[in-house]
């Protein structure tokens, strides 16, 4: 992706900088990648160099909003055997679960137990300067892992772009999963929320849905175990869930400016599913749609993560 700065009516390119001059080791990354865990994926940092077994694992982090934990690994070189790395990793963590809550609860000093964490949803990300065509090409929207590509700009501007997956969600590799991993991992499509709710909810969703994808070419959507998420990057401005005979829809702003007959109402901030308000609304019916969209579209624009 090309870089300009503006200066008058005249672009300038921004410059690219070599990426070991500055991450000239796998470690450097790290760090600073753990220092900023937040605001780029929305997770909470819990340890480095995390040891299971005869294994280190880069960074352990937490996502609050999917109850999850989640592997970082830094990559400086590429590496031909990152989904095995991450199987591997993947098997560990699900191996150890008692470690691992207590590595959390020692870390942040907060309880946790096993019955609050979502161990179905555990992932491995993958961050480094480039992947190739192969790796690249073994991503599946269907498995637990990510690529993250980081690159340097002169300014002191720096960029995390995430490889989209360009497989179908239909088909359910669990297959290429093994041990633990293959038989705790799940992995959801949109037809499996869809098949929850009648013909006519189906309907309102997909109207909805076409007006969501049409705020962003970047928007992407996240089918996981309890909704289907909308995000630019990591930040999900909008969240449904499926009933029979309705959706509920969730958007995350201090104040609702659109929700003028007070049709929301607010998620207790006790259920720790993020620093900005919750608010959600019930649809049933077409009529709806009109009046929710502005809320979402509300949310889409506040979301911390948009460039």
């Amino acid at each position: 992706m090309a870089l300009f700065k503006i200066t008058g009516q005249k672009l300038n390119p921004v410059k690219d900088i070599i990426f070991s001059s500055y991450f000239d080791k796998e470690k450097k990354l790290q760090s600073f990648t753990e220092n900023n865990l937040e605001e780029l994926f929305g997770l909470e940092f819990i340890s480095t160099e995390f040891n299971l077994e005869t294994f280190w694992l880069d960074s352990l982090a937490f996502d609050p909003e999917l109850k999850s934990f989640v592997i970082i690994e830094y990559k400086k070189v590429e590496n031909l055997s990152l989904m095995d790395q991450g199987q591997t990793y993947l098997n560990l963590v699900l191996d150890h679960k008692a470690d691992v809550l207590l590595e959390y609860i020692n870390k942040k000093g907060k309880t946790i137990k096993k019955h609050d964490v979502d161990w179905s949803q555990t992932r491995v990300i993958f961050v480094g300067p480039r992947f190739n065509t192969y790796q690249k090409r073994a991503l599946s929207p269907n498995l637990p892992f990510e690529l993250w590509e980081v690159a340097l700009y002169d300014g002191e501007l720096i960029e995390y772009d995430q490889i989209i997956p360009t497989g179908q969600t239909g088909n359910k590799d669990k297959k290429s999963l093994s041990g633990s991993a293959a038989r705790e991992i799940e992995t959801f499509t949109v037809e499996d929320h869809l098949k929850r709710s009648t013909q006519d909810i189906q309907d309102i969703f997909q109207k909805i849905r076409e007006q969501i994808l049409l705020l962003d070419t970047r928007v992407q959507e996240k089918p996981v175990k309890n909704y289907i998420g909308y995000k630019v990057n990591w930040y999900n401005f909008c969240t449904i869930h499926f009933y029979r005979e309705k959706l509920k829809i969730h958007v995350r702003k201090e104040v609702l400016n659109s929700d003028k007959d007070k049709r929301f109402d607010k998620v207790p901030s006790s259920y720790e599913w993020g620093k900005t308000p919750i608010w959600w609304m019930d649809v049933s019916t077409a009529e709806d749609i009109d009046y929710i969209f502005p809320a979402i579209k509300e949310s889409y624009e506040s979301a911390p993560d948009k460039k």
